[in-house]
């Protein structure tokens, strides 16, 4: 019996930064505020925003702290409301709650992208007041940018983008993460990109990337260290609170060659995600729902709903499924799951939204890393399938 494929080991670091590491680990040189000039986090930051086509970048620990100090950088009042979606990590709403602020949920549809009518009526529902919106592209799946900005503009409030899960994503052929005014990634190991922690928010603001880069932990003078943006530094210089939020130069040399990765990462990604999503959607007990036509996807796991299942089928689907050698998470039975909303009791109490907790408790989640070859693809995929026959009984040919 073939061995089921790893799918959890992130693909090999460059050799390219294994010189550099060696040079940093002979120096002791990991503060990224130690060297007068280009640094590695200072060259990440410019290479980065030019990979993007942004006019700034700010490399920090984590994509969670770039959600966070985007909210500060922004400067809304304490308790102001921030709309996010109710399919997201628990992160976010931590963010925001870390801002000072309270979440207000929107409800999410069965394609895991947020329901516009519900987007809608709580943006512009004077009870609220939102005062800034995220947009998780969850999975990396885009819901409707052009919509969600129009309503934005309408309202007059800022769009920061949790773009964690989309690196390499477009919407229209433009970067996702540069439609919003603040778009915040994620270096974390499950991600495009990997150095185990980190991550990084692009801007085209001047004034608000400033005031980020202050509260980041640029403290005394450091701010000189990046390369403009020295008027908006001078104004906010011991206005702001320090967060200490950097991003080490290890990190910055570990993330800094696989950059040029990307394009072949998002390449390969794609090409597996779409041959899996091919076979499951010939199942009658499996969708994936397609990307949205502007939309074109850089995934490195596949996303798919269980159709006509019962509580208890769905339970015997991830079992089996475990069976075979692929596990699935089911969001909204996996205990604990940090990605279903009523999971987040920091919040106290959350709002009913039933579109979310139904797609939720049918919504499973597979990894499908960019470097999976084509036999094990059809591992996976098999094994899915069969699970599925085992709990439903196999699809009867027409006329039979």
């Amino acid at each position: 019996m073939a061995l089921a494929p790893n799918v959890y080991d992130a693909e090999p670091i460059p050799p390219a930064a294994r010189a550099e590491i060696e040079r940093l680990l002979t120096s002791g040189d990991l503060f990224r505020y130690t060297a007068p000039e280009n640094s590695p986090v200072a060259l990440l930051e410019q290479e980065f925003a030019a990979m993007m086509g942004s006019r700034f970048a700010l490399a920090v620990s984590s994509c969670s702290a770039a959600l966070f100090l985007s909210l500060k950088a922004l400067g809304l009042p304490r308790d102001s409301k921030v709309l996010i979606p109710a399919f997201t990590f628990a992160a976010v709403p931590s963010s925001v709650v870390h801002a000072e602020c309270i979440p207000v949920l929107a409800e999410v549809g069965a394609d895991f992208r947020i329901d516009l009518a519900d987007f809608e009526a709580r943006l512009f529902d004077p009870a609220n007041d939102i005062r800034a919106v995220i947009i998780s592209h969850m999975r990396g799946h885009t819901s409707d940018m052009d919509a969600i900005m129009e309503m934005a503009r309408a309202r007059g409030v800022p769009v920061v983008e949790d773009a964690a899960h989309s690196l390499g994503t477009t919407w229209h052929g433009r970067n996702i993460g540069t439609i919003g005014k603040v778009g915040c990634f994620s270096f974390q190991s499950y991600k495009l990109v990997n150095a185990g922690e980190g991550g990084i928010m692009i801007s085209d603001d001047a004034d608000l990337i400033a005031r980020a880069v202050i509260m980041s932990g640029a403290y005394e003078h450091n701010w000189k260290k990046h390369p403009v943006l020295h008027d908006a530094f001078a104004r906010w210089q011991n206005r702001l609170p320090l967060y200490n939020t950097r991003l080490s130069n290890l990190s910055a040399a570990i993330i800094r060659p696989q950059l040029a990765e990307v394009p072949r990462r998002v390449r390969d990604g794609r090409r597996n995600h779409d041959y899996v999503a091919d076979i499951l959607n010939r199942s009658p007990w499996m969708s994936v729902p397609p990307p949205l036509p502007p939309e074109r996807r850089a995934p490195d796991s596949i996303q798919f709903n269980l159709l006509e299942m019962s509580d208890e089928q769905t339970r015997a689907f991830a079992a089996a499924a475990g069976a075979r050698g692929v596990s699935v998470q089911v969001f909204g039975m996996s205990p604990d799951n940090a990605r279903a909303y009523w999971n987040w009791k920091f919040l106290g109490e959350t709002p009913e939204l039933p579109k979310t907790r139904a797609m939720l408790m049918r919504a499973c989640d597979v990894r499908l890393p960019a470097r999976l070859k084509r036999a094990e693809l059809d591992f996976i995929a098999t094994a899915l399938v069969e699970a599925a026959e085992e709990v439903m009984g196999r699809p009867r040919a027409f006329g039979t």
